[in-house]
């Protein structure tokens, strides 16, 4: 036992022996691995030997705190909430739109009235660019009621007249209203939308459509014309002005730098919307088509295109003073006011298609949600009856096509047409539910047949439905499905049909 007590004091070392090792450790380690771990203790000591420095200083010092311009700032901010500016990745909302619409004294009477109807002055940002101020005589400044609500406009600067052109004077004053609405400077800008003064936007619908993309980055949004003939005349890959088109911030700030030397270089083109989409193809940036833009270069009755629109959210139309009203017996005016209401009801649902079956009677129902039904009385296939029936013509040359999208023809038998039924009166069912009814109208051509006798007695069709969710366009696009209520019982005329999600075996299939 007493040998084993030597040899473990054996190994013991000295008081002195130990501090000499210690102090070896700090001049010199003996291993990679202690001098690591000699740096890292030498630099936490020196970040806690300036950390309690520069506390002490800013504590006892007799000079302005360092941080209080930025605490001021911050409590200024705090206290004036109404300065916030909210997150740039926060969702798209429509203050973040800016609009300019190119318009004219000339026609500003009778195209403001169109205009108040989708303009809301509540949250609705933007300016009609007029080339003149309109004439105050005639209600123009004071807004009779007849005319709509009171729409802010502005003058173009008169630096558009220097610039040299070759058809249309007007389309340079037009192609610079970006430039000037981006000078304006406003605030919390994300998008800049351009249209025309017969141009009707949805704008909720607009909102969801521009909210998919990142407005950080550089993105030109529109659609292209429906006739071939225009498309082949302007260009397929350029967004038509009519139909309105979008130009994100970074786009535009990058756009108005370079746009005056365009419109020098680009003075034979025809049109403003010409002469930005050759600006934007400079920068490199390529036209983004969204289906929901319609220029509407259509002549004759758009009903065919109405009846059946993409499966994708409305965005704008065009042109609709030169075509047919859209509703029977009504003015183009009346029309857009009777669509719009059922638009305000359930934006996100407005002219979207649903098929069901009445396989007991063997009929077709089409639902364009907010403006018509149609009734076949025999089995058509849902991919016939997703195309659009031929009730309009070419823009430039009044034929029947090409158009950019397949259509069916209108037959010159009326035996051979659909029943047809329009809007006629919407409601909202609760806070989530909708109900809509649509009265048959009477054609100057009818059919006499017998086997058309059952259909006619059907006088008007009620539909229910639930809202659009929110979301509903953020996702992958779904024809809904329709089902026949009662059994297909037809009591004091009326049919009742409901639109519900589809089941996920279902299918639209006779």
């Amino acid at each position: 036992m007493s040998a084993s007590l030597q040899l473990q004091s054996s190994y013991q070392m000295s008081p002195r022996q130990d501090i000499l090792k210690t102090t070896a450790f700090f001049i010199w380690p003996e291993k990679p691995r202690d001098m690591f771990v000699l740096i890292t203790r030498i630099a936490l000591l020196v970040c806690l030997f300036t950390s309690v420095t520069l506390v002490l200083y800013v504590s006892f010092s007799n000079r302005p705190n360092p941080f209080a311009r930025f605490t001021s700032l911050n409590r200024k901010i705090e206290s004036e909430p109404t300065q916030h500016q909210p997150p740039d990745n926060a969702p798209t909302n429509i203050s973040h739109l800016l609009f300019g619409i190119g318009a004219s004294a000339k026609t500003w009477k009778e195209r403001r009235a169109v205009c108040s109807l989708w303009w809301d002055v509540e949250s609705t940002r933007g300016f009609f660019w007029l080339d003149e101020k309109p004439d105050e005589d005639g209600n123009v400044d004071g807004y009779d009621t007849g005319a709509g609500i009171p729409l802010p406009y502005r003058v173009s600067g008169s630096e558009w007249t220097r610039f040299k052109y070759s058809s249309s004077r007007y389309a340079v004053r037009i192609a610079r209203i970006i430039w000037e609405s981006f000078h304006l400077k406003l605030p919390n800008v994300r998008w800049f939308v351009m249209g025309d003064d017969d141009t009707v936007f949805f704008t909720h619908n607009l909102v969801s459509v521009l909210a998919r993309y990142d407005h950080r980055e550089m993105w030109y949004i529109g659609g292209n014309s429906e006739s071939v003939e225009q498309n082949e005349m302007h260009a397929y890959d350029m967004a038509f002005g009519g139909g309105g088109f979008a130009v994100s911030y970074p786009l535009a700030e990058k756009l108005v730098k370079v746009l005056d030397g365009c419109l020098e270089r680009y003075f034979y083109f025809y049109g403003s919307d010409q002469r930005i989409w050759a600006c934007i193809s400079e920068i490199g940036v390529p036209l983004t088509t969204e289906p929901g833009f319609h220029q509407f270069d259509i002549r004759g009755d758009p009903y065919g295109l109405l009846a059946a629109h993409p499966m994708a959210p409305l965005v704008s139309l065009h042109h609709l003073d030169a075509l047919i009203p859209i509703f029977p017996n009504k003015t183009r005016l009346e029309s857009l006011k009777t669509l719009i209401q059922a638009y305000r009801v359930d934006p996100g649902r407005i002219l979207q298609q649903s098929f069901c079956y009445d396989s007991k009677r063997k009929w077709s129902f089409v639902i364009s949600w907010g403006y018509t039904v149609q009734i076949y009385p025999w089995f058509v296939t849902a991919f016939d009856l997703h195309k659009p029936l031929l009730t309009f013509k070419t823009w430039r040359t009044w034929k029947n096509g090409p158009f950019t999208f397949n259509t069916r023809p209108m037959p010159a038998d009326p035996c051979e047409w659909p029943v047809v039924c329009f809007l006629d009166q919407v409601e909202e069912v609760g806070m989530s539910g909708t109900r809509t009814r649509y009265k048959f109208a009477m054609s100057e051509k009818a059919c006499n047949k017998a086997d058309y006798a059952p259909v006619m007695a059907v006088k008007s069709i009620t539909v229910s439905s639930m809202k659009m969710a929110p979301d509903y366009w953020q996702k992958a696009p779904h024809r809904q499905c329709c089902e026949i209520m009662d059994r297909g019982s037809i009591k004091s005329g009326n049919m009742r049909i409901r639109i519900r999600n589809c089941r996920q075996s279902e299918t639209t299939t006779i």
